[in-house]
């Protein structure tokens, strides 16, 4: 290069400092993120990373019970290793007992000796005979072993307010009446104190397939018979839409007065039968499409949360994402009532993409319920008789588990689209929050499955200090665990980052979901 040619490149760099500030970044950085650490005002609750369990398939019965007789080691039945792990991601809340069961259940074949307990036939999901072995004592020593809420859906479709009626007072009386004296000659002496339920599920679908104008009425007189007990604060959730059914929630936010609902139950999955094909063997336009679905979430919320204003602008009902997730064919070889799936590296994306736009909600979103927990859909846990492996997606919940009742952060994102034959969706995600002690922590998707992503993160209203960040990608989009080989999928430390004076530079990894926690600095 001539001495001409280089005083000019220098003059316009310099020009160039002059114009934009000290902050100039070259035109190359099609990724910014600008993060307010001094805007935050909405918490995230750390109920939005609740989890779901239904009668279905492996879930209940293989996945958390395994009787007090069996070799796989337990606590009154319910295995160990499962415990350990949903303590170890801090699961807040556990909905049960479905699902579509949930409205077949009659809660009280499920107490006393079991071996007293009636059977049932679970027409729902593979016509198995269940021998209620585990029922309400069960499920809510589960919680009391994990350290989460309960959340308890009321049967609806085929049950009667007195019969939920009673449910109540069994858990949740603390003096002397039949159901209470009950729950004392089963073994409970002090009431469990549930504070979340659920009236029916699904009710325009498996719940009975009610008319939205049908089901608030039934709403309205089955909750009025759901008894706020003393020191046992009630939450009731009424049945909401599927997706984008603005009908549904109209009928609903329009005709049930103040105080007669706290949260309403809405449901999407992304993903499901031919639309989704295997869980292992697919290709990048199943994987495209599948995040496209999952980032329709943020639109779905939207909608909704715009119709709930109206009514409610104070925001005092939550929207509850009650059941959500990819559903993919069953494995092959196995019950199709079961929907048993492997979860891979795609499942994890979905959850971190559904994780931050939840996360990014927080205003009106103030619970989540992923499907499900163990061995159905897209479970964090797997089980083999005596082995148990982690899904990507556990890995997910396990890295994001920082934004737990932390400060939600404004996050402005600039960022370059993923394109697949002629379609786009944005190649990053993203949500970031600020815990009690100040640490701000930024959770980030990069979806192209193909290019890493370089990124420049300006931090406002902060100063950075020390930096820490962990990675979760692997060799292919299908990667998955198994039983011979558990940890394909698994978090790694990250360090491919640079402090700047405001914050970093980072170049994302394809198909990677990372997580920064950012300490202050001096």
């Amino acid at each position: 290069m001539s001495n001409n040619k280089l005083l000019n490149v220098i003059f316009i760099s310099m020009l160039a400092s002059f114009v934009f500030g000290a902050s100039f970044e070259p035109a190359c950085a099609r990724n910014k993120l600008v993060i307010q650490a001094d805007l935050g005002r909405e918490t995230i609750d750390k109920n939005i990373y609740g989890h779901f369990s239904e009668h279905l398939g492996r879930c209940v019965y293989e996945g958390y019970w395994v009787g007090e007789d069996s070799p796989i080691p337990n606590t009154r039945g319910i295995r160990n290793d499962v415990v350990e792990a949903l303590k170890k991601i801090k699961v807040p809340v556990l909905r049960w007992p479905g699902g579509c069961f949930a409205d077949e259940y009659h809660w009280k074949d499920g107490i006393g000796p079991r071996e007293n307990r009636p059977s049932m036939i679970n027409t729902h999901w593979g016509g198995v005979t269940e021998n209620n072995h585990f029922g309400t004592h069960e499920f809510l020593d589960l919680c009391e072993q994990i350290g989460c809420e309960p959340f308890i859906t009321g049967n609806v479709g085929s049950g009667t307010v007195q019969e939920l009626s009673e449910w109540v007072e069994y858990v949740n009386f603390d003096g002397v009446s039949p159901m209470a004296d009950l729950r004392r000659k089963n073994g409970r002496e002090e009431p469990w104190r549930v504070k979340y339920w659920g009236v029916g599920n699904e009710n325009w679908g498996c719940g009975g397939q009610m008319r939205p104008e049908y089901y608030v009425d039934v709403y309205r007189r089955f909750q009025t018979y759901v008894r706020d007990y003393p020191d046992a604060d009630t939450f009731k959730v009424a049945c909401g839409p599927y997706g984008e059914d603005i009908k549904w929630m109209e009928v609903m936010m329009k005709n049930v007065e103040k105080g007669m609902m706290r949260g309403l139950d809405l449901h999407y999955y992304c993903g499901s039968g031919e639309d989704s094909r295997s869980a292992t063997k697919f290709e990048e336009v199943d994987w495209f499409h599948q995040l496209r679905r999952a980032m329709r979430l943020d639109e779905i919320i939207t909608t909704q949360s715009n119709i709930m204003d109206r009514y409610d602008p104070k925001k005092r009902i939550a929207l509850i994402v009650g059941e959500w997730g990819a559903w993919h064919d069953v494995e092959s070889g196995t019950n199709e009532g079961f929907l048993y799936q492997q979860n891979s590296l795609r499942d994890a994306m979905v959850a971190g993409v559904s994780l931050n736009i939840m996360n990014n909600h927080c205003e009106r979103v103030r619970m989540g319920n992923i499907a499900q927990t163990v061995n159905v859909l897209q479970a964090m846990i797997l089980t083999d008789g005596a082995k148990m492996i982690l899904t990507p997606s556990y890995h997910v919940f396990d890295s994001y588990k920082v934004h737990h009742d932390a400060t939600l952060l404004p996050a402005d994102l600039e960022c370059e689209d993923y394109r697949f034959d002629e379609d786009r969706i944005p190649g990053l995600n993203v949500s970031a929050s600020q815990d009690e002690s100040g640490k701000i922590h930024i959770s980030i998707c990069n979806m192209n499955p193909n290019d890493d992503a370089e990124l420049i993160c300006e931090i406002r209203g902060a100063k950075v200090g020390r930096i820490i960040g962990k990675v979760l990608t692997a060799p292919e989009i299908t990667s998955h665990n198994t039983f011979d080989n558990p940890e394909v999928v698994k978090p790694s430390d990250f360090d491919e980052y640079r402090k700047t004076q405001n914050g970093f530079k980072t170049t994302l990894p394809a198909k990677s979901i990372v997580v920064f926690e950012i300490e202050s600095g001096e």
